[in-house]
């Protein structure tokens, strides 16, 4: 996102020269020669934070950048750092003269100055607390970061940095903005030697730009590609998805089953693919991945936007059935359910739900109590595979 203004840019340069000078590092005026933007960049949205694919990934926040066609959303994604002992400065949007100008983020030893934007995940507005550097290793806070289960190793555990701060979605530095400056240490890490955003990084800001449902003009603030947990990766973008329509029920449990199945499928695929490729997909494979993807993509809106939701009824089995969905939605939205396990979990949901009609019917909608009895072993038996999937067991 680096660009070089020529002299008709000069004067938003001049009116950016305002800002202390360490709080210029990487500025980007204006995306496109001569292109001043006056629109303030949308709210951030709220999403959940996937889960590390594994040690040594470092996660960068999602932003709101500019293109041709206005705004759109850089999804929050994990990436490797380019060395070790590295950390990810986001970059942030700040107003000046009514000009809103892009400070580019960068990999350095220490995080600097980023507009006092709170991105979350360890990103409040000043520093970071999602983790740190040891012996060469970087370890976790599992308090603000999502670390999985089972996947990533070395983690502690710091509550003292969640506080009580009043949480916004600005997403700009500047009137009607963050009121935020540099601290002693920002500066100071902010006149350290930089690295440029990864190859990785790269791909992943291009892949956000040509989307046209990325677009806030297409999407209104609420992009559908939240999150990656990796780049060129959707997977956990359709888990969520899948998640929410759980919860509110908007998907019953056979969508849930087959959607989930789906999921599974192409996660399968894509794992056999890179181990036969050293890591990697072949242009071929991704192109594959991608139109398996988006026509999972269609099922998923498909099936929320359908004449079938979850009725649970208004009784203790109802009751039971809804918090066994519940508790399903949140497995996949922190990962620690697998589209496979829901996929599964699920499949004996649907035959609970599918007795429990049948009994109603043939009981003028009652059950006996031995029916009730055998539904409720039988939902016993589905918590306990809901529990040990979500604890690795």
């Amino acid at each position: 996102m680096r660009n070089f203004p020529d002299r008709r840019s000069f004067a938003v340069l001049l009116a950016l020269s305002i800002i202390p000078a360490v709080a210029m590092a990487q500025v980007s005026v204006g995306i496109g020669v001569g292109v001043a933007i006056h629109t303030a960049p949308p709210p951030l949205p709220v999403y959940v934070q996937p889960p590390a694919p594994g040690d040594g990934y470092m996660w960068t926040p999602g932003y709101w950048a500019w293109g041709p066609a206005g705004y759109y959303w850089v999804p929050g994604v994990w990436v490797r750092p380019p060395a070790v002992g590295l950390l990810w400065t986001p970059g942030y949007w700040g107003l000046v003269g009514g000009v809103y100008g892009w400070h580019a983020g960068y990999w350095g030893p220490h995080i600097g100055f980023y507009g006092g934007v709170n991105y979350g995940f360890g990103y409040g507005g000043v520093g970071f607390v999602g983790g740190a550097w040891r012996g060469g290793v970087f370890a976790y806070n599992s308090a603000v970061m999502n670390v999985g289960v089972g996947v990533v190793h070395n983690t502690y555990i710091d509550r003292t940095v969640v506080n009580n701060t009043v949480i916004n979605h600005t997403s700009f530095n500047g009137p009607g903005g963050v009121m935020a400056r540099p601290t002693g240490m920002e500066q100071s890490a902010m006149n350290e030697h930089h690295f440029e955003p990864t190859s990785e990084q790269a791909q992943h800001f291009n892949q956000a730009a040509n989307d046209p449902g990325q677009r806030f003009s297409a999407n209104g603030g609420h992009p559908q590609n939240v999150a990656m947990n990796r780049p060129g990766g959707r997977y956990f973008n359709q888990q969520g998805r899948i998640a929410n329509g759980v919860s509110s029920g908007q998907l019953t449990a056979g969508e849930t089953k087959n959607l989930g199945g789906r999921e599974s499928n192409i996660n399968s695929e894509v794992r056999s693919d890179r181990q036969a490729n050293g890591g990697t997909l072949t242009q071929q494979e991704r192109q594959q991945v991608n139109r398996q993807q988006n026509n999972l993509s269609r099922s998923i809106y498909n099936d929320k936007h359908n004449d079938q939701t979850a009725h649970y009824g208004n009784n203790e089995v109802g009751d039971r059935r809804y918090n066994q969905q519940q508790r399903i939605a949140n497995g996949l939205r922190n990962g620690s359910m697998n589209a496979n396990q829901a996929s599964h979990v699920e499949q004996r949901e649907q035959n609970i739900n599918r007795s429990d009609a049948a009994d109603r019917r043939a009981n003028g909608g009652k059950l006996t109590p031995q029916e009730r009895q055998n539904l409720n072993r039988r939902q016993n038996g589905a918590s306990r595979q809901i529990h040990n999937d979500k604890h690795g067991k």
